[in-house]
């Protein structure tokens, strides 16, 4: 015993200010943007402005298909509440206990208000996986070997298959099925470019219109998760709840975008040709070809 208490694990996780994921996502993309944007000056006219109108539209729906994937803010929560810090211990902290979920599995962070509190720096963020090749269980196990503060092992031991709440294999076999769902949008996005680039401009329209099904159907299945009744999460009178994070709405944003492309592409293509052939930079004998 130290002071009365267990003895806490000194160390804890050392995290990056940034997903180093999502960081290398964006800059690919930003990559692809940039020699885009040098190669511009080479194109004349009117059409300079279409071209870089869909090179921008284009690169946008291909990373954000690409980066939700890795995002663990489709559900989010937080709450500030005088909470026990140890096990076994009465002294109280007052922190923000946050709860971020994803498709592959949830993080909880918990930050001291202040962050020195009990003579320890009070800055965790723990993710706990569920996607198929990890084990949630064990991980949540490892937490409480490494001696993981109380509320983060509170909220963690919620999703664990043998918690009364139930709600482990909704949220697993949901994240799965909507990241299934988003990768095929993937390659309906990468098909639709190639369509539009060689160009078939009807057969384009039909696959960014795929596109948008796609990414509203992944929206669907994480539906049925979040709706499925969850047990409360309380710290004394404070109770922390979830709402749709910003991993959703964006998904939701860019599907509606992908829709509307995709009916904007196929209704020009059958009301007026020549209006679209002018915004892909078509001349007539490519048209006609």
């Amino acid at each position: 015993l130290w002071n009365g208490s267990f003895p806490f694990y000194p160390g804890k996780n050392a995290c990056f200010p940034f997903d180093t994921t999502r960081a290398v996502i964006i800059s690919v993309f930003l990559s692809m943007l940039a020699t885009f944007i040098i190669i511009l000056p080479g194109i004349r006219g009117r059409g300079r402005l279409f071209w870089f109108l869909r090179v921008v539209m284009g690169l946008f729906v291909g990373a954000v298909v690409l980066t939700i994937q890795f995002t663990r803010d489709w559900e989010t929560g937080w709450v500030t509440a005088n909470t026990s810090y140890k096990s076994f211990s009465r002294a109280l902290v007052n922190a923000d206990i946050g709860l971020h979920i994803g498709l592959a599995g949830v993080n909880i962070t918990l930050v001291g208000n202040p962050v020195n509190q009990v003579n320890e720096t009070i800055n965790y963020n723990e993710h706990f996986a569920w996607s198929f090749n990890a084990d949630y269980d064990h991980s949540y196990g490892e937490g409480l070997e490494k001696g993981l503060p109380s509320p983060i092992l509170y909220v963690a031991e919620k999703f664990t298959t043998q918690s009364p709440c139930g709600v482990h294999r909704q949220y697993r076999i949901s994240g799965h099925y909507a990241s299934l769902t988003l990768w095929m949008a993937f390659c309906t996005w990468l098909i639709s470019i190639l369509l539009f680039s060689m160009p078939i401009l009807l057969y384009g329209g039909y696959m960014l219109l795929l596109t948008a099904t796609l990414m509203l159907f992944s929206l669907l299945f994480f539906f049925t998760a979040r709706n499925t009744p969850k047990c409360p999460i309380q710290f004394g009178p404070a109770s922390l709840k979830t709402e749709y994070g910003g991993s959703f709405w964006l998904t939701l944003a860019t599907g509606l975008l992908c829709l509307l492309l995709g009916l904007g592409v196929i209704i020009l293509n059958s009301v007026q040709p020549e209006k679209l052939k002018l915004v892909f930079n078509l001349d007539e004998g490519k048209g006609e070809e």
